[in-house]
């Protein structure tokens, strides 16, 4: 065992070492299938988040709360389809429309508008509030149409956005991601035009002081602010109501638009926006993940006079077009049947899921403090939202800061980032769990008996860490 006087950086190390070959005596078929995999493809696969270290474990089935890899391990999945399936993996609410439809002889790819995309327009406006919406495939091109619609129709260039906030792998969203060591400052990719760089001003999430500031000096040049109502990527975080009816109000007055992105957040807490429970109502707002019920659907919905611009009654000013697969129809019926199901079995579905959420992360509180481990908690259901089936857990040197700032949480100064990005992931995998950001998301296919797993894995994790001398 470690002794705490080496330093942290050799415990953690060492710890990693451990894991590692435990991992790959637990995992063998998956490494053998990444070395593979690692012929053609880059890394090793196609999307960075799933190809962690030392390699990811591939999944042969997934259904329910659970998922099966080659190895032939039954685990208990968090991560259910990057937040995605709110009634978990496959859910036959959705599949049997679907297998109905493509037996049927309708479903694939038509090139030709289909009546499915009128019924899931419909049904997301009504329930969001919004006048019109566009689809595409992917919240990164939602958000790029979304600020590229902006700056048409106010004719300005300045982006803002938060630090910490994640929208997708597109220009105005590569910057301010990551913290670094200037903060959240620096590009998240080489290759951007500097000018793009130049256009993207970023200020801290929920620091109403700070944002009054941004836009006292550059409000009038300020096309768009974009904002995560519950931040994703940066911490799981709840925006404080007061910063957010700051961004309502300075954007009225300057002339900007307000633009929440709800690509996470959507249907997630109710069956509706984050945005509606807090009472505001965004010009524009990006949807994706839920709304798609599995399929590759993302959106743009809002003002009616904004969106004309992608049309040809506003001139095709903004050139919001469509790829080939916008709107596939497949993802129409997938979306509007996981909708319409989330609309009709609201009461039965959310409630109780923020229950689950809540005895989750009271486990997981249990868990670490036993063993001396400090945790803090985000995920956390926030002032105005009625509860929460999400959670990560953040590592702080020492007793710590709590807090509801990324600034803070992702602070390698002031929490142990590496390890719960990198050591922990491994570490709950060896438990039989899949997470992401130390934690992850309920759905509606967990139950009382996953949550009690989740408790003991993190037990067992809790244990790995002490005995790694991660208890300070």
């Amino acid at each position: 065992m470690p002794t705490s006087t080496q330093p942290r950086n050799e415990r953690r190390a060492k710890l990693w070492s451990q894991l590692v070959a435990e991992y790959q005596a637990r995992f063998p078929a998956s490494q053998a299938f990444q070395q593979q995999a690692a012929t053609r493809l880059i890394d090793g696969g196609s999307h960075t988040a799933r190809l962690f270290q030392p390699y990811p474990c591939w999944v042969r089935r997934a259904q329910g709360a659970h998922i099966q890899d080659v190895d032939g391990h039954t685990l208990l999945d968090l991560w259910q389809g990057h937040f995605a399936n709110i009634l978990g993996h496959s859910p036959a609410a959705v599949t049997t429309p679907l297998a109905e439809a493509l037996q049927g002889g309708h479903g694939l790819q038509s090139g030709m508008q289909d009546v499915w995309e009128w019924e899931l327009a419909d049904l997301l406006c009504r329930r969001v509030g919004a006048e019109r919406v566009r689809f595409t495939t992917s919240g990164s091109l939602a958000t790029m149409y979304a600020l590229l619609t902006a700056r048409a129709y106010t004719g300005r260039d300045l982006v803002l956005k938060v630090g910490g906030g994640w929208h997708g792998a597109q220009p105005w969203g590569l910057k301010g991601v990551h913290f670094g060591a200037q903060g959240y400052t620096e590009p998240e990719t080489a290759g951007l035009p500097a000018a793009v760089l130049d256009q993207v001003l970023v200020t801290p999430f929920n620091d109403t002081t700070a944002l009054d500031e941004v836009f006292r000096r550059h409000g009038e040049r300020i096309a768009a602010f974009i904002v995560e109502p519950f931040l994703g990527g940066g911490g799981l975080i709840a925006g404080r109501p007061e910063f957010l009816q700051a961004a309502r109000q300075w954007t009225e007055k300057v002339g900007a638009l307000l633009i929440f992105d709800e690509v996470i957040s959507g249907f997630r807490f109710h069956a509706g926006t984050a945005g509606a429970l807090y009472g505001i109502q965004s010009d524009l707002m990006t949807l994706g993940k839920i709304i798609g019920g599995g399929m590759p659907v993302a959106a743009v919905a809002g003002r009616a006079d904004v969106l004309r611009l992608c049309g040809r009654e506003g001139g095709s000013k903004a050139k919001f077009e469509g790829g080939t697969y916008s709107a596939h129809p497949l993802s129409m019926l997938a979306g509007a049947t996981m909708l319409r199901y989330l609309v009709e079995h609201e009461a039965e579905i959310y409630p109780p899921l923020a229950a689950l959420g809540e005895r989750l992360r009271r486990a997981a509180r249990r868990a670490f403090a036993g063993e001396g481990i400090a945790v803090h908690q985000t995920g956390l259901p926030g002032a105005l939202l009625p509860g929460s089936s999400m959670m990560s857990l953040h590592f702080p040197y020492g007793a710590g800061p709590d807090s509801d700032l990324p600034d803070v949480v992702n602070n390698p100064a002031l929490y142990d980032v590496e390890l719960k990005e990198k050591l922990v992931k491994v570490a709950f995998l060896l438990e039989g769990v899949y997470v992401i950001h130390a934690g992850g998301a309920l759905s509606a296919a967990h139950t009382e008996a996953d949550v009690a797993r989740m408790g003991e894995a993190c037990c067992g994790v809790a244990r790995r860490l002490k005995a790694g001398g991660m208890a300070e």
